[in-house]
């Protein structure tokens, strides 16, 4: 039985590192991932800036269910490039994160062991350059208030590292936060308590 994360890891910074094995290539990328759109986008421009590379091969992770990724061998035989990636941002328990590895062709067959060990080393060498942060679950939550009160409830969003998604301010305010998952509770109550004095 999987017990609910309080905490996940990621990386907060872009990273890139290079292997080379009998004349060919690897150049790994790493990205902070947020949506499949995104990695949409970040594909096409890595793409774009290697477009003689013989594969552009990948995997993402997204989510702290841990059921929505994806690995790509980009041609190279099945199963020896995508499931590596994915493989090494598995066993650093990492999400919300791309590993992209272009290859350049080096005129030498690796074989299926060779190919599977490239795309791992590369990407073990570009979890290597970034950080790896350990961020809190969050649960979005909207508060509607009368303005007198902002400050109070300010001071608590404040103090418990909550993240403000929006704020609007009329006769009513109106805030959406993310909320650390171990502290909602707490939150939820002082934030309640201010509101329904």
């Amino acid at each position: 039985m999987n017990k609910e994360k309080d905490f996940y890891y990621t990386i907060t910074q872009n990273a890139k590192a290079e292997f080379k094995v009998k004349g060919s290539n690897f150049i790994a990328y790493a990205y902070p991932l947020n949506s499949v759109e995104e990695f949409k986008t970040i594909l096409k421009d890595v793409k774009k800036e290697h477009p003689k590379a013989v594969h552009h091969c990948f995997a993402y992770k997204l989510g702290i269910d841990g059921n929505n990724f994806r690995a790509n061998d980009d041609g190279e035989p099945s199963g020896t490039a995508g499931k590596p990636i994915l493989g090494q941002i598995n066993s650093k328990d990492l999400t919300n994160i791309l590993v992209i590895v272009v290859r350049y062709f080096g005129g030498t067959l690796l074989g299926v062991s060779g190919l599977i060990n490239a795309y791992k080393t590369a990407t073990t060498l570009v979890l290597q350059t970034t950080p790896i942060i350990q961020k809190p679950v969050e649960i979005i939550h909207e508060f509607q208030y009368d303005y007198t009160k902002i400050n109070e409830v300010m001071t608590i969003v404040k103090q418990y590292n909550c993240t403000i998604i929006k704020h609007e301010q009329k006769l009513f305010c109106l805030l959406t936060i993310s909320i650390p998952k171990a502290r909602i509770n707490e939150v939820f109550y002082k934030i309640k308590d201010i509101i329904e004095r």
